[in-house]
């Protein structure tokens, strides 16, 4: 959803036009979240030294920031703010030793796309107060009514505006209270936090507080970043008391941002924010509070949070793994990343044994819940959108090995319904992000009822990796497109894996793990195999290009297939696509089957391939479109007369035949898209991290 960025410099030199450069940037690393608008904020001049600041209860001073907001992309942000620029002879050689700076890409929520919905969102007249936000406020309602009792005007129609507002009505009040005793930033937002209701990851900067920002968070992510740090050479980074960082003069660079993509560049040392942190940059340091709703005024005066103490990680990715390299787009790069990705998620989990050691699966997060998942009362696989149709890919292996009952639930469904979750179920949580609201709404309805809850995500430290009982990093790698294509493959992988770990015990099935495992450990190149039909998918794609609807029709493990293709189609070609099972359809959708609609029908070779046959048959009677999908060498005896498009895919395992079906539908709905001249990497409408209900 929504990206926020913030660069502060502090005791190193940094010309204006450097800062404008690493704030657009930092937007640029975050446009894959998906946006329709976008905004900064720098200062208009130096600063003047701190012993020469007024006091924060002191009336305003100096030129109020500079805020620019846009409609559209980033490069039309860019274009504009270099022609207000020059049109105001801003100078963009101005040194800062000191500088904070805040930026921001809109999803929008609440208000149509417009500058005036546009974040920074501002205080009023003179930016006293501004905030970046990512996440809903959902009384953001009842706080403006409030507001505007109180004299403020709004001039937006987003949630946010009531944030900087409700700042800037604590600030007031406060110092008309506290007299001689001025309030500080960490006071306010604090306060302003005490208000808000729903999800957020805030940034707040301040013309009362100069050089100084503060970041804090519910729900939604945000990390700050660190570079040149002094480290302790015998504990490492470390986050001591209040400030990690002494007023030692040296400089140094700070970062805050939604997700590590906009951080890399700059510096592999990150703090991960947690839900109810308040983060305060100021003079070089950082102080880390923990909010306390409970905790309020104390004796008319504003209470000060307790500081808490956290250490920095280390992010284990590349800038590299965030660039196209020699791709056109994002997508394209990621579907032929898959050989590569899969090898990633199965390195060092795949046990081949020697002699007297059978195969076996090691998955280091789950060892020691395995007895407590083997005697679960069932498993409940509970995601959204690309994520739930990895794991129905993986539920039928999972019910076979298992011997366990396993249900399906789309998360925000989940919730709606207060279905019934027990203490003896196992609920397993698949999100690539880890930050996906629906499914963490879900999470915590699981565990407030006792559940053993298991996360599978491709981001270290989100969300659902933290606030899980245990659970597997799927390893894909920064997957950049809208349209997830190697964390789906990778995901029914790790799944297949959790199958086999949980089995691992039965002697019954052994000969069947075995080929498994084999199975695994030749598929990627299969999947190389498979990438060689790009080209032969381009021309169907050609052949498609002009059509208003698809039909993907899938049985078994190849239901899945079906609905994820349908998805890739519908969400990047924007196209109508119907992901269909093919035992419904009888019961509906052949009522639909004419000589123009294309119908795409999966039949590769499982236990319901004879079923397929019948499917296409009965098709072919009705002189349906047709475009059959088959294993190699199977096209002469299941196509009726050669009469239509042929895809052959090579034969795998069953239950990792939709690792391999699933990438010829990617090709297809890449070169879709590219032919009807639509943007692959950020369809229209869609966000790849949704961090809203």
């Amino acid at each position: 959803m929504c990206g926020i960025f913030a660069y502060l410099n502090y005791g190193v030199n940094r010309e204006r036009r450097y800062i404008l450069q690493v704030l657009f940037n930092g937007l640029r690393r975050l446009e894959y979240r998906g946006y329709d608008s976008a905004g900064i904020c720098i200062d208009d001049s130096s600063s003047p030294s701190p012993s020469l600041l007024p006091s924060p209860s002191s009336s305003v001073n100096g030129c109020p920031p500079l805020v620019f907001r846009q409609e559209g992309n980033i490069e039309s942000l860019v274009k504009s703010v270099y022609k207000e620029v020059a049109e105001t002879e801003l100078n963009l050689e101005e040194s800062f030793s000191i500088h904070a700076g805040i930026a921001h890409t809109r999803w929008a929520t609440h208000g149509e796309p417009a500058p005036r919905n546009s974040h920074p969102q501002t205080s009023g007249a003179g930016n006293e107060f501004l905030v970046v936000h990512n996440g809903v406020i959902t009384n953001y309602e009842v706080l403006k009514e409030t507001l505007i009792r109180h004299g403020f005007t709004f001039e937006s129609e987003t949630d946010t505006e009531v944030i900087p507002k409700l700042a800037k009505f604590v600030f007031d009040k406060a110092n008309e209270e506290e007299g001689d005793q001025p309030v500080t930033l960490s006071q306010v937002v604090v306060e302003v936090m005490r208000h808000l209701e729903g999800a957020y990851a805030l940034i707040f900067k301040s013309q009362h507080y100069p050089n100084e920002l503060i970041a804090c968070k519910r729900g939604s992510p945000l990390l700050l970043g660190v570079k040149e740090l002094n480290e302790d050479p015998n504990n490492g980074p470390a986050l001591h008391d209040d400030k990690f960082l002494s007023k030692n003069g040296h400089p140094k660079e700070l970062f805050l941002s939604s997700d590590a993509n906009a951080i890399v560049e700059h510096t592999k040392k990150v703090l991960m924010i947690e839900d109810g942190e308040v983060v305060h940059l100021k003079d070089g340091a950082v102080s880390i509070l923990k909010f306390d709703n409970a905790k309020g005024r104390n004796g008319g005066t504003y209470a000060r949070p307790a500081s808490v103490q956290r250490a920095l990680s280390i992010l284990e990715m590349e800038v590299e793994q965030i660039n196209k390299g020699n791709y056109e787009h994002y997508m394209q790069k990621e579907i032929h990343e898959q050989p590569e990705s899969l090898t990633t998620t199965m390195r060092g989990r795949l046990i081949r044994g020697g002699s007297c050691k059978s195969k076996s699966v090691l998955l280091g997060g789950l060892k020691d819940h395995l007895k407590t998942i083997r005697r679960s009362r069932r498993i409940v696989f509970i995601g959204c959108g690309t994520s739930y149709n990895a794991a129905l890919a993986a539920r039928p292996i999972l019910e076979e090995l298992s011997d366990l009952p396993v249900t399906m639930e789309i998360a925000s469904d989940l919730v709606d319904r207060q279905a019934p979750i027990y203490r003896e179920d196992t609920a397993v949580f698949v999100s690539q992000s880890g930050e996906t609201a629906d499914t963490l709404q879900a999470l915590e309805y699981a565990s407030e009822n006792g559940a053993l809850c298991v996360g599978i995500t491709n981001t270290v430290g989100s969300a659902i990796a933290r606030k899980t009982h245990c659970g597997v990093h799927i390893n894909a790698g920064a997957e950049i497109g809208v349209a997830s294509t190697k964390a789906y493959t990778s995901q029914i992988v790790v799944m297949a894996m959790l199958a086999l770990a949980i089995g691992g015990d039965t002697i019954s099935t052994q000969a069947r793990r075995e080929a498994i495992i084999d199975g695994l450990c030749d598929l990627p190149n299969k999947v190389r195999e498979v990438l060689k039909l790009d080209q032969e998918m381009k021309d169907l794609a050609k052949q498609l290009i002009a059509e208003q609807s698809l039909l993907v029709f899938g049985r078994g493990y190849n239901y899945a297939t079906a609905l994820e293709g349908a998805l890739k189609v519908k969400e990047v070609a924007l196209m109508h696509s119907e992901g269909i099972l093919a035992g419904e359809m009888k019961h509906g959708p052949l009522a639909l089957v004419d000589e123009n609609l294309p119908i795409l029908v999966i039949a590769t070779r499982d236990a319901c391939f004879s079923k397929q046959q019948s499917v296409i048959q009965q098709l072919h009677a009705r002189k349906g479109r047709l475009i059959v999908m088959c294993s190699k060498g199977d096209a002469a005896s299941i196509i009726p007369g050669g009469s239509c498009r042929v895809i052959e895919v090579p034969q795998v395992e069953d239950c990792l035949q939709p690792v391999i079906n699933i990438v010829p539908l990617q090709l297809l709905a890449y070169h879709l898209t590219v032919l009807r001249g639509y943007n692959v990497d950020q369809p229209r409408n869609l966000a790849k991290s949704v961090t809203t209900q």
